[in-house]
């Protein structure tokens, strides 16, 4: 298995401070960042970042009624007619008509014994259920909130290790950046010293052939 390349990086932003001393390059980074920015924004997301979770797949009812909130639609009033015991319109009424409204008076009983029993068994268990639930909440919430302290610890940490080791390299390359300028001083006053001596030589040179020719 091959090994993996060693990533090099050109940049020490702990230790450079070009853009400090470069007021025209920090406004440069800032228009690229902005550009890279609405490049990501437009772009697909990271592979692991998960897909949009679908909310109410199996109930079309509440699929609707979440899209209706998102469009910011007015909620259709409750039609209030379903609970009423309205008589045959019309005195005396056919079989038929009376039929009806006894069939919805039946519904509506019905309706208001279900309600009667939901409420006593709420009454005698949702305060408990309640309580669980609540219980539960707050596991989720601290078990979310030590995640995020040891996140933040190992991001902390990271941060520290990259400035101590950015630091460190860039205590190295001033200290090589210094000895460069050294050498190239002294390779300059040695060039200088040689077409100096060079000039010399060549004035010696003239004076001796100026004195032959005397002779």
């Amino acid at each position: 298995m091959a090994e993996p390349t060693p990533q090099i990086f050109d940049s020490l932003p702990y230790y450079d401070n070009d853009l400090e001393l470069h007021p025209v390059l920090r406004e440069k980074v800032q228009h690229e960042l902005a550009v890279e920015t609405q490049k990501v924004q437009q772009e697909t997301l990271h592979s692991r970042v998960p897909p949009a979770y679908e909310l109410f797949t199996n109930h079309p009812l509440l699929a609707a009624e979440m899209l209706r909130a998102e469009a910011r639609k007015p909620l259709t009033a409750i039609d209030t007619t379903r609970y009423s015991l309205p008589a045959p319109h019309a005195a005396p009424g056919t079989d038929e008509e009376w039929k009806a409204a006894l069939d919805n008076a039946h519904a509506q009983l019905e309706h208001q014994r279900i309600r009667h029993n939901n409420l006593a068994l709420l009454t005698q268990y949702g305060s408990n259920a309640w309580r669980i639930h609540n219980y539960a909440l707050e596991a989720d919430a601290k078990r979310a909130e030590k995640l995020l302290e040891e996140l933040k610890e190992e991001t902390t940490e990271v941060n520290r290790d990259r400035k101590n080791t950015q630091t460190r390299l860039g205590n190295q390359l001033t200290s090589l950046e210094t000895r460069w300028t050294e050498l190239i001083s002294s390779v300059l006053q040695i060039e200088m010293a040689n077409a100096a001596l060079e000039a010399e030589l060549h004035r010696l040179n003239k004076r001796e052939t100026e004195l032959a020719g005397a002779l």
